[in-house]
């Protein structure tokens, strides 16, 4: 079983008062636009760092390790005099309407190799430039987001019910993200024991965790100060219940193919039913009807529904009937969160089509852990998202 501890965190001095303007949503969904809007709340929001500027430029890294020590200089951040965890909270509502409470700890997890056990990825990668993390941990020597990991311990989420100390909190985009510290030795110990005894499964940052292997074999090799930090990586765990998740579809794109080709191909496998102007509810209506939407681009739909004989022995993932289906067919597929930006691309030409689908059950999540499987590639969006800056772990 993985090795969960936990570690003397740098925080924001000031983060009771000013963590909107210090923290960001996490940078693999930030746009050029968003990382500059971040960046001009505050002269130390956390994207100066994890999202330096002069995305090309080889002083890049340097000036983020340079930045990051100046403000430990500065004591605009803190390191903590004694190792915690940090309980992470989330309250919002939900794709649903549902009020939602979520709660999750951040700590240090064990770095274990492809196929050792304990630490499991639950969908398959796909590949991706891993340097500009890899070359970001090496210079600033820290974890400076979490990797999202679900825990199969019951009763973890009970265990970090009670409150610890209030370190910040941030209300944003209808989401209220709230930080706060256990330090308590017998709290600490709980928390340990129950991480550490079963299996995390990653939910989120597959290759965050990638590059912390990476990294860990680069200082066995040629420890740079790190004194063995790098055999873990900071990580938040939450239990994987239903309570806990909120989880979103991650849409396809498909080009390399004719419209008309796909539309043919997908006949075969599925009943089709027109859908009319495609918007962002229509995703209701796959639920009732159990259908995927085809997307054109004049931003028409066409519910899809799956013949059940064509998909015998298929899981029950809108992702993989689609890898079922076209199996046999060239095309080439990328990925995309959300009902109108799909729409906007396929209309701009940027893709041939657009197959929206439905989100992935926890029940489904939970077989793929149990059973020790692997949904396709990006098959899930766990949602919301953390927010990067209110826990940086030092690698020294």
């Amino acid at each position: 079983m993985p090795h969960f501890e936990p570690f003397s965190a740098l925080r924001y001095t000031n983060a009771q008062t000013d963590l909107f303007a210090l923290s960001s949503p996490p940078y693999d969904v930030l746009s050029a636009d968003d990382r500059a809007h971040y960046g001009e709340q505050s002269p130390w929001n956390i994207v100066h760092v994890d999202c330096p500027l002069d995305a090309d430029g080889p002083d890049r890294y340097q000036k983020a390790a340079t930045d990051i020590q100046d403000w430990i200089s500065s004591k605009v951040l803190t390191q903590d005099p004694t190792p915690s965890y940090t309980l992470y909270r989330m309250s919002f509502r939900d794709s649903t309407g549902k009020d939602r409470h979520t709660v999750g700890v951040i700590g240090a997890l064990e770095v274990v190799d492809v196929g050792a056990g304990g630490v499991l990825p639950h969908e398959q990668t796909t590949p991706k430039a891993k340097t500009d993390r890899l070359d970001l941990t090496r210079a600033t020597q820290c974890n400076l987001s979490p990797v999202w990991g679900l825990s199969l311990t019951a009763g973890l989420t009970e265990l970090l019910r009670a409150p610890g100390e209030l370190l910040g909190t941030v209300t944003t985009e209808g989401v209220t993200h709230t930080i706060e510290r256990v330090s308590d030795p017998a709290r600490v110990a709980a928390i340990s024991l129950a991480v550490s005894s079963n299996e995390v499964v990653i939910a989120d940052g597959h290759h965050r965790y990638a590059i912390s292997r990476t990294f860990r074999d680069e200082q066995r090799k040629t420890d740079t100060g790190s004194n063995g930090s790098a055999e873990l990586t900071m990580t938040y765990v939450g239990e994987l219940i239903e309570e806990q998740l909120s989880v979103e579809a991650i849409h396809r794109l498909y080009t390399g193919i004719d419209f008309a080709v796909l539309q043919a191909t997908f006949t075969k496998f599925f009943e089709f039913v027109p859908a009319g102007k495609v918007v962002a509810s229509i995703t209701y209506d796959m639920q009732d009807k159990g259908a995927l939407v085809l997307i054109d681009d004049q931003g028409n739909g066409t519910f899809m529904i799956p013949r059940p004989e064509m998909f015998a022995g298929i899981r029950d993932l809108d992702g993989a009937r689609l890898e079922h289906a076209l199996a046999n067919v060239s095309h080439d597929v990328s990925y995309q969160h959300g009902v109108g930006l799909v729409v906007d691309l396929v209309a701009s030409g940027k893709a041939a089509a657009g197959v929206l689908i439905r989100p992935v059950t926890v029940a489904e999540i939970q077989r793929t852990a149990d059973e020790g499987l692997l949904m396709p590639p990006k098959s899930t969006f766990f949602t919301p998202k953390l927010r990067t800056g209110p826990v940086v772990r030092p690698l020294h």
